[in-house]
């Protein structure tokens, strides 16, 4: 028996991670022609490796200790850069060119990025329909204790 608090607990693990998620997407996405970074060389793709852990609710300690039940939600272990080459493309113009006029572009997929970013979106938007429906049993449960 999980507490609604709980529930909610979960919830907003959920929209942490998704957070999370887009904005390295949105990073991705902004940096998508970037040739020269801090670090030197072309940025680098980064993304969110998730990962469950337990949730609680102050609320619902007592039930937890006594069913020994926990809801599990997720966060996010880590972030992960991309160890793959850079893309060369010859444009020997360009100031970051080589001396063989090719320049490391990073390897970004602006559809793929866009396509993710749209998931990430669908799954906040899912935990807070959730965490609205929560809401709502919890005030329904006010009302008939009136």
């Amino acid at each position: 028996m999980s507490s609604l608090f709980t529930l909610m607990s979960v919830s907003a693990s959920g929209m942490g991670a998704e957070r999370k998620r887009a904005e390295l997407l949105v990073e991705n996405l902004a940096n998508a022609e970037t040739t020269r970074t801090a670090e030197g060389g072309p940025y680098r793709r980064r993304d969110v490796v998730f990962e469950s852990e337990p949730q609680g609710s102050p609320f619902a300690a007592v039930f937890q200790r006594e069913f020994g039940e926990t809801a599990i939600g997720v966060g996010v272990a880590g972030v992960v850069v991309d160890p793959r080459e850079p893309e060369l493309r010859y444009l020997p113009g360009h100031p970051d060119a080589r001396p063989d006029g090719y320049v490391a572009f990073p390897r970004i997929s602006p559809a793929e990025d866009m396509a993710d970013l749209m998931s990430a979106t669908r799954g906040y938007q899912a935990n807070v329909a959730a965490l609205s429906a929560i809401k709502d049993m919890i005030q329904r449960s006010l009302d008939l204790l009136r």
